[in-house]
């Protein structure tokens, strides 16, 4: 009865170590335990269930963008304004250090200096020509020949002449000078005939004489 009983333990413990099929095999993985940690993965989302490929490789291409053709070439016959040679034809240049020295030497300097000199002339001054009439009474050394002021007395005269008068009078001269001329030919300053002087200054109808003196000094 006992070796019975024995004879069955020992056939149970047999079909209990019987091997279980490996249900992850073929799947790639090396056993049961990788399979479970990268299902879990996936289901988790922090594994690809996908296999990962590297993606193809493109060539990176940049896109240049430039200015027309049109505007990169020149139209025929123009050069580009750098190309142009500045002209100042009417300008001189004689104030810029950098143009005369690298034009002008000492002896060229010393040379033009010889010849503005050889071209310098002077010209003397002359006695200006006689006034028209003849007579030297002219106003301008008529006035350089008085000292006395516009409205001093220095001749006699006789009654005296309204203002209004006077400016009759003068008004047929058109101008001072005019009057000025008409009383030197005709007597004045010792003589005042057409009452154009009736101050006795000398000056008809208030001709000053101060320019032409202010002139002279």
């Amino acid at each position: 009865m006992r070796a019975v009983t024995s004879a069955i333990a020992v056939l149970a413990l047999a079909a209990c170590n019987t091997q279980l099929p490996d249900s992850a095999a073929g799947d790639g993985f090396d056993s049961y335990a990788d399979y479970s940690t990268h299902r879990e993965g996936v289901l988790q989302g922090a594994v690809s269930a996908e296999p990962i490929t590297a993606a193809p490789s493109q060539d990176v291409v940049t896109e240049v963008t430039g200015a027309p053709i049109s505007a990169v070439e020149s139209s025929d016959g123009a050069e580009p304004p750098g190309a142009q040679a500045e002209s100042h034809a009417g300008i001189s240049d004689e104030q810029s250090f950098a143009a005369v020295t690298s034009r002008e030497t000492i002896a060229s300097d010393r040379e033009r200096l010889e010849q503005q000199r050889e071209q310098y002339t002077v010209i003397p001054p002359e006695p200006l020509p006689p006034r028209p009439g003849g007579d030297g009474a002219g106003i301008i050394e008529y006035a350089l020949s008085t000292t006395n002021p516009l409205g001093q007395q220095v001749y006699k005269r006789g009654r005296a002449v309204a203002p209004e008068t006077l400016a009759r009078r003068c008004a047929k001269y058109g101008s001072d000078d005019h009057a000025q001329e008409a009383f030197l030919k005709n007597g004045g300053p010792e003589r005042d005939r057409f009452g154009i002087d009736p101050d006795g200054d000398g000056f008809a109808c208030y001709w000053d004489p101060s320019p032409f003196r202010l002139a002279e000094r």
